[in-house]
């Protein structure tokens, strides 16, 4: 399989470098890279430049204005398919991974599974240890919808929830990670990065991305299941993930707005209701 990777960059050239070089530890010639820049300061944007003229399958797509992420990742996307024609396998996502040497290995492995599903989700191990996959096996209880509601009325309000979820997370945190060796179909995969496949692009030309930030778990499983399919967790592709180097540059206030706006996009889909 030809695959590509395509990955977003916002001020943290840095994180940048070091996915591309462990991209380019698994020793495979004919992958491609693209990184779309999202309006960084021209520092990053210097750098981009250097890693671009530095290696030939390295591309660097620079974006007039911050897209934000599923849009950041769909003008990648489009470049690569206009590029590399050929190249229907995309591994998709944030800039602040770790590819083992082993990674485009691990996806050769899997190649029966893009036959069926558009969408494959991998192991996404965290610097500390914590499997963030399967994200969300089945659904959301109505009790945390209950909650997400709560936190998004107020940005205070968020902080206590937030403060209180932390000291109460032993028996309040939701158990479907710790499903992490267990391949399966599942609702969610978590957003830091999926694997597009041959099925993706038969039924879509794009993520769908109506939000700036956040929720992207949601509306790309709302864009498969509208069509009858569902993603796939594979624990054998894994990666390491650095965790949120975009939006830790972002105030907490900007943050809990980007969350509060893409909480209400939510909302139009999924009511709850007693």
């Amino acid at each position: 399989m030809k695959i590509g990777f395509i990955l977003v960059n916002f001020n943290n050239v840095r994180y940048t470098k070091d996915a591309i070089l462990s991209i380019l530890a698994n020793n495979c010639t004919d992958t491609k890279i693209v990184v779309v820049d999202n309006s960084s300061r021209e520092s990053d944007q210097k750098e981009l430049r250097k890693l671009q003229s530095a290696y030939d399958n390295v591309h660097i797509v620079f974006s007039g204005d911050n897209l934000g992420y599923f849009k950041g990742l769909n003008l990648g996307i489009k470049y690569m398919q206009d590029t590399y024609v050929d190249y229907q396998h995309m591994v998709v996502g944030n800039n602040d991974v770790l590819f083992p040497s082993n990674f485009i290995e691990s996806i050769n492995r899997c190649e029966r599974l893009f036959k069926k599903y558009p969408v494959i989700s991998p192991d996404i191990v965290t610097i500390d240890g914590f499997h963030q996959n399967p994200h969300v096996i089945e659904k959301i209880s109505k009790k945390r919808e209950f909650i997400y509601d709560l936190y998004h009325l107020n940005y205070y309000l968020s902080l206590l929830i937030t403060f209180v979820a932390r000291l109460t997370s032993a028996f309040t945190d939701r158990s479907d990670e710790k499903q992490f060796d267990t391949a399966q179909e599942i609702y969610q995969g978590y957003g830091a990065m999926y694997i597009l496949g041959p099925c993706f692009f038969k039924n879509f030309q794009s993520l769908w991305s109506p939000t700036f930030l956040m929720y992207e778990e949601f509306f790309l499983s709302k864009q498969l299941t509208d069509k009858g399919f569902k993603i796939y967790y594979e624990p054998t592709i894994s990666l390491t993930h650095l965790m949120h180097a975009s939006t830790d540059n972002l105030p907490g206030k900007v943050k809990w707005r980007f969350s509060k706006s893409a909480h209400s996009e939510y909302r139009k889909y999924i009511k709850v209701k007693n």
